[in-house]
């Protein structure tokens, strides 16, 4: 008889070493390092999530990377509500691969939506791809369209010079325009425009769209930043609301698969991107759902505590002298640094776009 071929091989790869006999806050799902030099510039897009892993960087030492700053003079209060540092540009939430991949090519000049502003409900007018980004709307859609402009400048930007980038992968469904297929944050209706089912249509991204999506998504930025490299991550964070027929449940669940599939297709592929398990951590068996909110959606501190802790150790380069060679510019000249070292890291203070769909049903039923 032959010899086990499980015989000898690292506890991670069984279940009861790996998960059942480790102390919940101690699991850990990542078995390789990846280190960030202190010089590296980090940025981060993506859905709600990655803003808790943006506001924890610096404080490991990281070169978090903003290259959209706000305007000198403007007061840290001010900017923090018109949303500066809360990503490495002023994007928002980036909830589907297929708007990260016009987000680039809107900054690179390969794709001008012809459906980019949207009249507010209460007057005035958004920024299609970023509803939300202004505390109020703009006068004029010429104010929106130059405002526009100078954030896609800082995008482009932010791609040309990011050492890494952070990319948490939020949702599959989304809505799009009929016409040039441009892919939204939200449903028009919801912060801002109008539903007009003859201009926008309902789409649920699959498996094949999604890992088609990513490659682009990473061959893009490859052709304008070839040494860059990605680390990519599935958001914890389930649904708030599902435009299927079927439960918010199940439907949280082919999303997150399809995207996990995702993640791990391209990394597979790809030798410039590393996939973190922020979702296993958080929804691992043994911390039994103690890591969500009451409304069993939000993730605690805790859990995102211990997400860090795991990114520490893998990606933190573990000399502590060496975590301070070299000055973190980006961070001291960003308006958002006290935030990102400040106890205000909760699950309450995270912007997300989607909070205003349930927020918007519910106000109309009441």
């Amino acid at each position: 008889m032959g010899a086990n071929p499980y015989r000898g091989l690292p506890d991670y790869q069984f279940w009861s070493r790996g998960v059942t006999w480790q102390a919940p806050g101690h699991i850990d799902p990542m078995i390789e390092d990846h280190w960030i030099k202190p010089h590296e510039r980090i940025a981060t897009l993506g859905s709600c999530f990655a803003q808790h892993l943006a506001r924890n960087m610096a404080g490991l030492g990281l070169n978090y990377y903003v290259a959209e700053n706000a305007p000198p003079g403007m007061t840290s209060d001010e900017a923090r509500k018109k949303n500066y540092g809360v990503f490495s540009a002023r994007y928002g939430n980036v909830y589907t691969v297929r708007q990260a991949v016009q987000l680039f090519q809107r900054a690179f000049g390969m794709f001008a939506p012809c459906d980019d502003v949207w009249s507010a409900a209460d007057g005035g007018f958004v920024d299609a791809f970023r509803p939300n980004i202004e505390p109020a709307p703009l006068e004029d859609e010429a104010t929106v369209r130059r405002a526009a402009q100078s954030h896609l400048a800082c995008v482009r930007q932010m791609f040309l010079e990011a050492n890494w980038i952070v990319f948490t992968l939020g949702l599959t469904e989304g809505w799009r325009s009929l016409k040039d297929g441009a892919v939204y944050p939200v449903a028009p209706g919801v912060a801002g425009g109008r539903y007009d089912p003859n201009s926008y249509g309902f789409v649920n991204f699959s498996s094949r769209m999604v890992q088609e999506d990513l490659a682009t998504f990473v061959d893009l930025i490859g052709s304008v930043n070839p040494t860059c490299r990605l680390i990519l991550t599935v958001s914890p964070v389930p649904l708030i609301a599902t435009y299927e027929h079927q439960h918010v449940l199940t439907a949280t669940t082919y999303s997150k698969s399809v995207l996990r599939v995702a993640a791990e297709e391209i990394a597979r592929q790809r030798k410039n991107v590393v996939y973190f398990p922020s979702y296993e951590i958080i929804t691992a068996p043994g911390v039994a759902g103690t890591y969500y909110a009451d409304d069993l959606r939000e993730v605690k501190s805790s859990g995102v505590r211990h997400v860090m802790r795991v990114f520490n150790k893998h990606f933190v380069e573990p000399d502590p002298q060496s975590l301070h060679a070299t000055p973190v510019s980006s961070v001291s000249e960003s308006r958002f640094a006290q935030a990102l070292s400040s106890p205000s890291n909760d699950e309450n203070s995270v912007i997300c776009d989607k909070n205003i769909i349930e927020a918007s049903v519910n106000s109309i039923a009441r």
